[in-house]
């Protein structure tokens, strides 16, 4: 006896569904039971783009190309056979359009640190859709785990500049989904703050409280001289 289909599963059988302009994908509408022949409609949002004709059960497989920002969007598919009245719709699928990302740049709200302080660098691409993946770098061995942000933010790290080996060269990479598409930062290096030498203060206050004294000698001398030439008088 004849068999109402399934609904049918819409499935992207080639490509991805973060897609670049000019992206080839492949969508596949299949119903697994039911009685063929079978006809295959794909819709964007509600409106038809192909249909296809399967005198059996095999999938209908619709071939794409994602030209423009209007090819996004909502996709279904719809089986229909002889005692299917009106047809049974599929799941909805959708593309996300991925596009490269630039150049990070890395920075810091400082560039001059000292031994023994804390110091935080950002990195961020201002293009590229999300998420984005950051890594940061010193030298050539990686110092952080792949720190994924989904909001247009800067990634952050923060450093305890311990020794002379922390001042060395840093930088960022960051990634997305668009395919092989990965950037590195600028360079970055912090200098050494110059700090006043805890020997120099002995010295420093030795200088001044000298300075005092000659100051306060200045200023006693006239004071002392007047009484006495009024004594002599």
């Amino acid at each position: 006896f004849p068999e109402m289909l399934s609904n049918p599963r819409l499935i992207l059988l080639q490509g991805t569904r973060n897609v670049a302009m000019n992206q080839k994908v492949t969508l596949s509408c299949h119903s697994d039971s039911g009685s063929p022949p079978v006809k295959y409609t794909l819709f964007k949002h509600n409106q038809k783009l192909a249909t296809l004709d399967r005198t059996d059960l095999t999938p209908g497989l619709f071939n794409l190309t994602i030209n423009s920002a209007s090819d996004l969007g909502e996709y279904k598919c719809k089986a229909e056979n002889k005692i299917t009245s009106g047809g049974k719709y599929s799941n909805s699928l959708n593309f996300i359009l991925a596009e490269p990302i630039s150049k990070p740049v890395l920075s810091s709200s400082t560039s001059q640190a000292k031994k023994g302080q804390n110091v935080t660098l950002y990195c961020l691409s201002e293009n590229g859709s999300l998420p984005i993946t950051y890594i940061f770098f010193k030298g050539r061995q990686s110092i952080s785990r792949p720190v994924k942000m989904r909001k247009r933010e800067a990634a952050e790290i923060i450093l305890f500049i311990n020794s002379s080996s922390d001042f060395g060269t840093y930088t960022c990479r960051a990634e997305n989904s668009f395919h092989n598409n990965t950037k590195h930062s600028n360079s970055f290096n912090f200098t050494l703050a110059e700090e006043r030498s805890h020997s120099q203060l002995p010295i420093i206050s030795l200088g001044l409280t000298l300075l005092l004294v000659v100051i306060g000698f200045a200023l006693a001398i006239p004071f002392s001289i007047i009484p006495s030439y009024k004594a002599s008088e």
